[in-house]
């Protein structure tokens, strides 16, 4: 801007020309939005008054992206602009005039879904106030612009004619306004002429229209039928198969309009490859493909849920300063079972019927309901070794505690209830899969397929999904936090780890600690948005612990085999030693929504081929 009154007219233009753009481009809203975005940009320039002789061109920019943005207003596409994000996108317009395109506000919008990894219990730093997450609706259209395909959509009839008579009308105001005064015969002439065209082209585009939406009718019939054939079965169907049939349906309708599809199958029956079936899935998912428009769906419908949940307020979480003072010693604990969790009934289990969705599972018996959660409780419940729970029974009169109580148990509600939706949406996602790509149902393929699936549905939900199971743990994730305060500089040994397994000398460490590798490895898992990549990230944490207690115990002389280096014994403390030194409370959450979204065959599948890969 110090250019003086060229460099702010050419930005203007330059915007202006994106606006433009987009519109050509049929992306109504975006482009409705940059002409805004062009005008508030206009007007803050000419407050400043650093434009000097361009004042005149800049309103007459400014008039016409006015007017273009009156000519949206009305159309279905166009829906109004949230304030938040209209302003947040016209300050960031401001600020750099050199890339004042969508991407701005786009970006902006982004940042406001994600949640801050770092703090302590999802919350800001303005007084405990969840962090911000976009509204249902603006969540739904960043999700629909980010997998839409870059096709261009195909003009229905009545569409092009009604372009058709805008160029028309377009024309006819520009010979009225060449027209003389004394003309007026001429243009009463050109007036009549013009609306006999326009009713002349609506007319033969609604006729046309008509007779294609007959023969979409019957074709669409014409594969229902072939669906409905595929999936006979005797006596009333449920609804479940009922969506089953219709989504198939719309399948076949999709390939009679793509050939991608087929030619996929044929590639991957002529070269059956595990890198072409990857480069399938994710072709798959950034297309319009049936599949994606239901995980859309899915994901909205879930994202609806969780919205009001966490975006409610919470009380202000513990102060960041605590005591660093170490006991001489940590207090023994009785060793906690590993209990295998309870909750088959809402994973997902390749054997199983993919489409059994959450309906089914209302149904099951209310002791099978008692899922992984509740041993989840009972394990942190021996955790917590305060003497607070004596005083529990003094306040159970408090108004206040029987509240909090009662949020917690609804939390809780909601919690199930949300994971059971989320199993069932990724069932029906990955057996709407296998119906469309037959070639994969093999079981190695499966597994891909899922995996492809579970990232595209967990990722731009994964942080709201988070955010619930904070809420649920909030308490025992400020126990953790404080165990972590008191106990950040604890030495291994203090901790349980056997001295052959960690250096004595201090100096052999070269400044560092021991398992630093493990620890830094290990804080990287609040990074992913996938629960797969979260148990990659668990994978790549126990080896780099294997690997460490292996260098130490060679390094004292211990010339035992690898396979004898550590045990399950060994390994509990040594990994007690790595989470303490992690400092992040949240991964008590990140564990607990690991557990719920994991299913304890892929835990087997990946224990047994690392234990093969160590032979």
């Amino acid at each position: 801007m110090a250019d003086g009154g060229g460099k702010p007219l050419q930005s203007a233009m330059k915007m202006a020309k994106q606006a433009i753009q987009l519109e050509g481009a049929d992306r109504q809203q975006e482009a409705y939005c940059q002409y805004l975005r062009t005008i508030n940009y206009i007007s803050h320039i000419l407050l400043q008054e650093e434009t000097q002789g361009e004042v005149e061109r800049m309103l007459r920019l400014a008039e016409q992206c006015l007017d273009r943005a009156k000519s949206f207003i009305g159309k279905r596409s166009v829906h109004p602009v949230n304030p938040v994000l209209h302003n947040a996108s016209c300050s960031s317009a401001d600020q750099s005039e050199a890339e004042p395109g969508p991407k701005a506000g786009d970006s902006t919008s982004g940042a406001e879904g994600q949640v801050d990894a770092s703090s302590p219990f999802g919350l800001s730093d303005d007084g405990g106030q969840p962090s911000s997450f976009p509204p249902p609706d603006v969540f739904q259209r960043q999700q629909t612009e980010a997998s839409h395909d870059s096709r261009r959509k195909t003009l229905t009839p009545v569409e092009e004619a009604s372009r058709q008579n805008q160029k028309l009308q377009a024309s006819y105001e520009a010979r009225v306004a060449r027209l003389a005064p004394g003309q007026a015969s001429q243009k009463t002439s050109l007036t009549l002429s013009l609306q006999r065209q326009m009713m002349e082209n609506l007319i033969i585009a609604r006729a046309r229209q008509d007779a294609l939406q007959r023969k979409v009718e019957e074709r669409r019939q014409r594969l229902q039928d072939e669906a409905n054939r595929r999936f006979a079965a005797s006596g009333a169907l449920t609804a479940e198969e009922q969506e089953q049939r219709l989504l198939y349906a719309r399948v076949l309708e999709y390939e009679l309009d793509h050939d991608w599809p087929k030619q996929w199958r044929t590639n991957i029956k002529k070269n059956p490859d595990a890198s072409l079936v990857l480069d399938l899935l994710s072709y798959l998912l950034r297309s319009d493909h049936p599949l994606v428009e239901l995980l859309r769906k899915h994901q909205f419908r879930i994202y609806n849920q969780l919205y009001p949940i966490v975006t409610q307020s919470l009380p202000q979480s513990l102060p960041q300063s605590l005591p660093q003072s170490l006991p001489q010693s940590l207090p023994q604990s009785p060793a906690l079972p590993l209990r295998s969790s309870r909750s088959d009934h809402v994973r997902l289990s390749p054997e199983r019927n993919p489409t059994r969705t959450s309906s089914s599972l209302d149904s099951e018996d209310a002791a099978q309901r008692d899922d992984s959660f509740e041993d989840l409780e009972h394990f942190l419940s021996q955790l917590d070794s305060s003497p607070r729970g004596g005083l529990r029974a003094e306040l159970t009169f408090d108004p206040s505690v029987e509240l909090e109580q009662l949020e917690l148990r609804a939390l809780k509600e909601h919690l199930k209830a949300i994971v059971r939706d989320v199993h069932g949406a990724i069932d029906q996602l990955l057996s709407l899969c296998l119906l469309s790509f037959d070639c994969l149902n093999t079981a190695a393929y499966k597994d891909l397929s899922l995996g492809c699936i579970e990232e595209a549905f967990f990722t731009p939900l994964w942080s709201p999904l988070l955010a619930l199971f904070r809420r649920v743990l909030r308490e025992r994730e400020q126990l953790f936090q404080r165990n972590m305060a008191l106990y950040c500089s604890a030495s291994p040994a203090e901790v349980g780890v056997p001295l052959k397994l960690f250096p004595q000398d201090p100096s052999a460490l070269q400044g560092s600690y021991p398992y630093e590798v493990a620890v830094q490895e290990l804080k990287l898992l609040v990074e992913d948005r996938c629960p797969q990549r979260k148990l990659d990230c668990v994978v790549r944490t126990l080896r780099l612990i294997c690997g460490c207690a292996e260098d130490y115990r060679n390094q004292q002389g211990g010339g035992a085999s690898r396979a004898a280096a550590i045990g399950a014994d060994d390994l509990l403390p040594i990994l007690s030693f790595v989470l303490l030194r992690c400092q992040c409370p949240q991964l008590l959450s990140e564990c607990a929504a690991l557990e719920e979204f994991i299913h304890e065959r892929r835990v087997v599948v990946m224990e047994t081929a690392n234990s093969l890969s160590e032979r």
